[in-house]
């Protein structure tokens, strides 16, 4: 049973993978097909940025550029956008659309989006949770019918990881509404490059999508193990 056990679980972690790398590709090829499409505005991503902070007088956060190919970020505690050097430097719909983002999760953070204070909140319980889960796999299913608690402190583990990817959903796709909402309202993006703006933040929100579903289906496979251990 350990050596069935393991095999399901690898072979479910390989093919989530699968999706995972075929969608973040999938991103990476938008988000390069739409650097190459430059704003009428001429704004840069940096300019987007500060412009939507304006816009909903938020005059405490600062834009700054960051480090990474795709790594931008919002930091509720430093209160800083940090926008990767394409889209801080870039002038494109890519970078309109990712700057505008960032700067949504700043806009829910000025209005306390419930959303993202309750993931905020238990970003200190899923570390540990995160951490621990992957120590307790190492002996779940080897001790899975002679220590079924074990299994069981491994499926709370990994509910709670599964819980903040699920909270995550809703954050993401606000910001992006609120970025979308903006960029065309303000005259930013419009027509084909407000079109562009859409279909890369969509690509965007589809990689927490498939990390959440990831997280969903090793919870299912878990309980269902442990299920099946207590009939034995």
């Amino acid at each position: 049973m350990f050596n069935a056990d393991y095999m399901i679980y690898y072979a479910i972690t390989a093919v989530m993978s699968l999706i995972g790398a075929w969608v973040s590709n999938r991103l990476q090829s938008k988000f390069k097909q739409y650097s190459e499409v430059r704003l009428r505005s001429n704004m840069s991503g940096k300019d987007v940025a500060e412009k939507m902070l304006s816009f909903y007088n938020i005059r405490d956060v600062k834009v700054i550029e960051g480090q990474g190919y795709l790594s931008d970020h919002y930091n509720p505690l430093t209160k800083t956008v940090a926008l990767s050097p394409e889209v801080y430097q870039g002038r494109s719909v890519s970078a309109a659309a990712v700057a505008a983002h960032e700067c949504g999760h700043a806009v829910q953070h000025d209005t306390a989006y419930a959303m993202l204070k309750l993931r905020s909140a238990i970003v200190p319980v899923v570390k540990v949770a995160s951490m621990a889960s992957q120590f307790l796999l190492m002996f779940a299913f080897m001790l899975a019918n002679t220590f079924p608690s074990l299994l069981l402190i491994t499926i709370i583990a990994f509910a709670i990881t599964c819980l903040f990817s699920i909270i995550t959903l809703p954050v993401e796709f606000d910001a992006s509404k609120r970025a979308l909402v903006w960029l065309d309202q303000s005259g930013t993006a419009q027509g084909e490059e407000y079109e562009g703006a859409k279909d890369a933040l969509k690509w965007a929100a589809m990689t927490y999508v498939s990390a959440a579903l990831s997280s969903l289906v090793m919870l299912i496979f878990l309980i269902l193990r442990y299920m099946g251990t207590n009939r034995e």
